[in-house]
């Protein structure tokens, strides 16, 4: 029975992401019949001018949304599982800031602009961002709590921030096409970054797919997990990751947009439960619904003035946070 609800509840999800990715096609400077979307995805005229702008523009957008919201969705609802802390998210715990410090330093300080590094160096940033993390935590009184994890990370991301603030004082003109990015867009992205982020979100989805079962045993406690056969040690190695691969890949192509992690898992429980074979898969159709939907927003609430979609995010979700507070610490 609850196979059943569980699977018409995937189809329900997988509609709902069909139709928000093609409302986001259609929608823009110039609105598209969906039947003209259709045609331009599934059998292409490259005379017509629509079909151009789709295939051209906004299907990769659309794309890019769709990964990044997967993404960012999953490794929030794994850090939850992990940490036992209901405000874990990439934004919140300091990692999308590291990915993000460490692109900005390599391109616009060391000049290494090509598409190939830039989700290795998003990885080694949003890792070593982590370790810093949880470091500091760790030595705090009382140790890794839900409290100190979060101050922990907000410590981090202001450090990192001012660091970003004093580069781009120091060569304005180098970090002019950064500005942008760091706010987390999902506008004019090179389509070509794609080929790059595709194996590292592919990665750590398909990580986090495989140990969701033991990440359900574990966010009951490591001595409950260890009882029922999980080598902790090891998920958690798995765990860090598929969250770093999934970070890494949504902030090289969209900058950091925060609270996406943070939102979405917390819906996918109240409908699906505690269980994390149901919660991963959920989280990836949930979080790129959502990230089309916010996009489209920026794209349509002041229009024709675009806002980035990681402005959007973030007024969606720190009043989220603030709530999350009050209820659970």
């Amino acid at each position: 029975m609850r196979q059943g609800l569980m699977g018409g509840g995937a189809l329900l999800a997988i509609g709902a992401l069909t139709l928000a990715f093609g409302w986001h096609i259609a929608v823009g400077a110039k609105a598209i019949p969906l039947l003209t979307v259709a045609e331009a995805v599934f059998s292409p005229d490259p005379e017509s001018f629509d079909h151009v702008v789709i295939r051209d523009l906004r299907l990769p957008r659309a794309v890019f949304a769709v990964l990044v919201g997967a993404a960012l969705a999953v490794a929030g609802a794994l850090m939850q599982g992990v940490t036992r802390n209901p405000l874990a998210e990439p934004g919140l715990l300091g990692l999308l800031s590291g990915a993000s410090f460490a692109v900005v330093m390599a391109v616009g300080v060391f000049d290494l602009a090509t598409t190939a590094v830039v989700p290795l160096i998003a990885a080694a940033g949003a890792l070593g961002a982590a370790v810093i993390v949880w470091t500091i935590a760790v030595s705090a009184p009382g140790g890794a709590t839900p409290l100190t994890l979060v101050l922990s990370g907000a410590a981090v991301t202001a450090f990192l921030a001012a660091l970003i603030s004093i580069a781009n004082l120091l060569d304005e003109d180098t970090f002019e096409n950064l500005r942008v990015w760091l706010t987390g867009t999902l506008a004019g992205r090179p389509p070509g970054i794609l080929i790059w982020t595709l194996p590292w979100f592919a990665a750590g989805l398909l990580v986090a797919v495989a140990v969701a079962r033991q990440v359900t045993a574990l966010a009951m406690g490591d001595e409950t997990a260890t009882g029922l056969g999980v080598d902790v040690t090891r998920l958690k190695a798995l765990v860090l990751f598929a969250v770093v691969s999934l970070t890494a890949s949504a902030v090289a192509i969209a900058g950091p947009m925060a609270f996406v992690g943070l939102i979405v898992p917390h819906a996918v429980r109240l409908i699906v439960g505690h269980d994390y074979r149901m919660i991963v898969p959920f989280s990836a159709l949930f979080g790129a619904t959502f990230l089309l939907l916010t996009d489209i927003a920026a794209r349509m609430v002041l229009a024709p003035v675009e806002i980035s979609t990681g402005i959007v995010t973030a007024l969606l979700g720190a009043p989220f946070f603030v709530w999350l507070v009050r209820a659970r610490l």
